[in-house]
């Protein structure tokens, strides 16, 4: 499963792709708002959103895009490492 991770810390990037990888999935981690962002989501099968670490627009954007394409959205508060996998867990319960 790919997933695309939205927010988060610039300093837990690499233990997000980790926790990621683990479990099996591909995965892409945004913590800043890059230029073309809505063109960089692509198609993945879920999005994690973190909102207390994600500015409105990146937030706006992303989840414009998954109602566009019907892409599931599972928003976390927290921005940890236990909170990343529990989240794929209820990304992987919605399939």
């Amino acid at each position: 499963m790919s997933i695309i991770v939205v927010g988060g810390h610039e300093r837990m990037h690499d233990v997000y792709k980790e926790v990621c990888r683990k479990k099996g999935h591909t995965v892409k981690v945004f913590t800043k708002m890059p230029a073309k962002f809505d063109k960089l989501i692509g198609s993945p099968d879920g999005i994690l959103l973190f909102t207390s670490t994600v500015c409105h627009k990146m937030v706006n954007t992303a989840v414009k895009e998954a109602k566009r394409k019907k892409i599931p959205v599972v928003r976390c508060h927290n921005s940890s490492a236990v909170s990343l996998e529990q989240s794929i867990a209820e990304l992987e319960n919605s399939f």
